[in-house]
């Protein structure tokens, strides 16, 4: 099952501490990591990556699940985010991104005050033991959730909601005066460049999510032939 991964420790050494214990998980076989960065909450609220050296299949944390994710741990204030994220301050701040919960990011950040160090990852786990156990070892708080789609449903209910509105008022605008025409035709247009707006976010997230998908096949397929080859 794909999810994203916090893991909060109190500081940066038993956070890179957390990662190397993260990436031995991955080179057992225990879980798999398509991304992952160690950042830290700053005095202000703000959010840094510390330290991204590994980005995995998923390339660069921009526009991605775990990018989303670090960007709304920033909080109200904006994200803070280190150059060698590849971010853009304040660039991150979708929830429908994420794909996860307001009440995660809300969990999260009860544990993720300023000073505290966390390392953020999206990972393939089908239980979740290995990593519960080597983090809290380590005195890591761990904090998980299963990628959602729900958001795409909604978004796709509010599409359904506006061509409903703009079928009704082509129907009265059929039926109207001239001036009231001319005032419909004005709602119409605008109902009508809203609906093309959020097909084309639509369209551009599903395959932002296509592309992450199959780079995740790949990885694992890789892996797995990497692990073949080691065991022959």
């Amino acid at each position: 099952m794909d999810r994203v991964l916090v893991v909060v420790f109190d500081n940066e050494t038993k956070a890179y501490e957390g990662e190397k214990a993260l990436l031995q998980l991955d080179a057992e076989g225990s879980i798999s990591i398509y991304a992952h960065a160690v950042i830290a909450k700053q005095a202000d609220g703000t959010v840094t990556v510390k330290q991204k050296e590994r980005p995995g299949p998923v390339g660069t944390l921009v526009g991605t699940v775990l990018g989303s994710l670090i960007g709304l741990l920033g909080g109200p204030t904006g994200a803070a985010i280190g150059a060698a994220s590849g971010f853009a301050a304040g660039g991150a701040t979708d929830l429908n991104g994420a794909r996860i919960g307001e009440d995660f990011i809300q969990d999260v950040d009860k544990q993720l005050v300023p000073n505290k160090v966390a390392v953020v990852a999206e990972i393939k786990e089908d239980w979740t033991t290995p990593v519960d156990s080597r983090m809290e070892a380590i005195g890591g708080i761990v904090f998980r959730r299963s990628l959602s789609d729900v958001k795409k449903a909604i978004r796709e209910e509010n599409v359904n909601a506006m061509k409903a509105d703009l079928a009704q008022m082509k129907a009265e605008q059929a039926k109207a005066d001239t001036n009231r025409k001319a005032k419909l035709q004005e709602k119409i247009n605008q109902l009508d460049t809203k609906i093309q707006a959020q097909l084309q976010k639509s369209k551009d997230k599903r395959e932002a999510s296509e592309r992450q998908d199959q780079a995740k096949v790949q990885a694992l397929k890789a892996k797995a032939e990497a692990a073949k080859a080691k065991a022959s």
